[in-house]
């Protein structure tokens, strides 16, 4: 069992190492000033994202401006996009929605006209830019048997095209009404 007084002795080690391992940290003490230009607070140090071994902007940093990968959230993926998703889906039940992930997955929805068939959408949000090749959707469809059981039938093609171009029809008016403000 070690000693109280050894065990004082290497905890002043350890914080004094610690310590010298800050003392080589050029820490900027000017005050927030707020830059007119831009009505923005800041120390004037260039905004632009900074080039690292992990790429413009670091490990985490996309390297593009916030109006390029559609506003200032947190997400993985192209705001604009994630938030048309979510708008055309709608009238669906959702399964699972991951923003950082960019994946939209709903449940079965039979439509009132026609209760003998379900439909269920998954969309993959696939970049930070407002793109044509940034959605991708898979459509899924069901009728029922004459045994009342679920039967998957194949889907055309172009209806997953036309979900998209929905998607970006309305991820456009989205950025267009941001712009606008």
């Amino acid at each position: 069992m070690l000693k109280r007084s050894t065990i004082l002795t290497l905890s002043l080690v350890l914080a004094t190492a610690l310590l010298a391992g800050c003392s080589g940290m050029d820490v900027d003490s000017r005050p927030y000033e707020k830059n007119e230009a831009s009505n923005t607070w800041g120390r004037g140090i260039n905004d632009e994202p900074q080039d690292t071994i992990f790429g413009k902007g670091g490990l985490f940093g996309s390297g593009k401006s916030s109006e390029d990968v559609g506003g200032g959230t947190g997400l993985n993926v192209n705001a604009y996009l994630w938030r048309a998703s979510l708008d055309t889906v709608a009238f669906m039940p959702l399964s699972s929605a991951d923003p950082f992930g960019g994946v939209i997955i709903t449940d079965w929805h039979s439509p009132q006209a026609n209760p003998g068939e379900r439909f269920k959408v998954n969309v993959f949000i696939l970049g930070r830019e407002l793109r044509a090749d940034a959605v991708k959707a898979s459509v899924f469809r069901q009728v029922r048997d004459a045994s009342g059981a679920w039967v998957d039938t194949p889907v055309a093609d172009s209806v997953a095209t036309e979900f998209e171009n929905a998607v970006l029809t309305r991820a456009r008016q989205l950025r267009i009404a941001a712009a606008a403000r």
